[in-house]
């Protein structure tokens, strides 16, 4: 064989070999997706929930880590519009949700209504007093009433909607103490340093040291909404929009409903 031959033999097993691993590289396993970090905001209420569902979605989706920052839907929404990483937003009202709405601060088309809850009158269950309506607010023996802060916490927004429907606002604000969140309102009724408390049945439910005494009457306040969406500046949307489907389906309903949620 003549060094042309040798040559172009040469050349023609290069081609096929380079070739053959073209092939290989196209038909090869795709790569392990990357890892996402979602940044949650989420109203305090929520806490036991989500927790419980992010170790759900967490062990399904290996690759997605959610991290929760819980606190008041008031000071959620004023660090979500303050720049603070955020990718959904989980509220305990329509009205902070309202206000990213119109701030444009929401993913068209993601938001959506989740959750229903409740407000209830609460005391400590062991020592509290006797308290059977939320009237009883009123009497004398009643030193202090946890609410929490009507401007940016929703729970202290309504329950000022239930006292000024029974006429008693202004007689239970002389009593009261506000808390930064619905957790702190449930704090001071648990160790007693509030002789009642404003909270949502949920956090009443998950807490062995207060007792429910009586339920908000029908139409003394808004319906309890808890609307969800999906932050317009999040880098990660399509994770984003995963986890909020997620948390509409049967199995993140039976957990919301475990904590007495009720699913829209």
């Amino acid at each position: 064989m003549n060094l042309k031959k040798l040559f172009g033999l040469a050349l023609l097993s290069g081609s096929m070999l380079l070739a053959g691993c073209g092939g290989n590289s196209a038909t090869a396993p795709a790569a392990k997706d990357e890892p996402v970090e979602l940044h949650v905001a989420a109203a305090a209420s929520l806490t036991d929930a989500m927790n419980e569902l992010a170790s759900i979605y967490e062990k399904d989706h290996p690759n997605v880590k959610l991290t929760f920052n819980f606190g008041s839907s008031g000071a959620l929404q004023q660090a979500i519009e303050n720049g603070a990483q955020t990718d959904l937003f989980f509220s305990a009202a329509q009205k902070q949700m309202d206000a990213l709405d119109k701030s444009g601060n929401l993913l068209e088309g993601t938001r959506k209504d989740l959750l229903e809850n409740e407000a209830v009158l609460i005391v400590p269950k062991e020592g509290g007093k006797d308290l059977t309506s939320f009237e009883d607010l009123t009497k004398p023996d009643v030193q202090h009433v946890a609410l929490g802060e009507p401007k940016g916490v929703p729970v202290g927004q309504y329950s000022e909607e239930i006292l000024t429907k029974l006429g008693i606002l202004d007689a239970v604000k002389a009593k009261a103490v506000y808390g930064s969140d619905v957790r702190q309102v449930l704090s001071w009724v648990e160790t007693g340093d509030a002789d009642a408390g404003l909270v949502y049945a949920t956090d009443a439910a998950v807490s062995d040291k207060v007792k429910v005494t009586a339920k908000a009457p029908a139409g003394s306040h808004k319906p309890v909404i808890y609307p969800a969406a999906v932050i317009k500046s999040t880098t990660n949307a399509e994770a984003a929009k995963a986890f909020l489907e997620f948390t509409s389906t049967d199995e993140a309903k039976a957990v919301f409903e475990k904590y007495g949620f009720a699913v829209k």
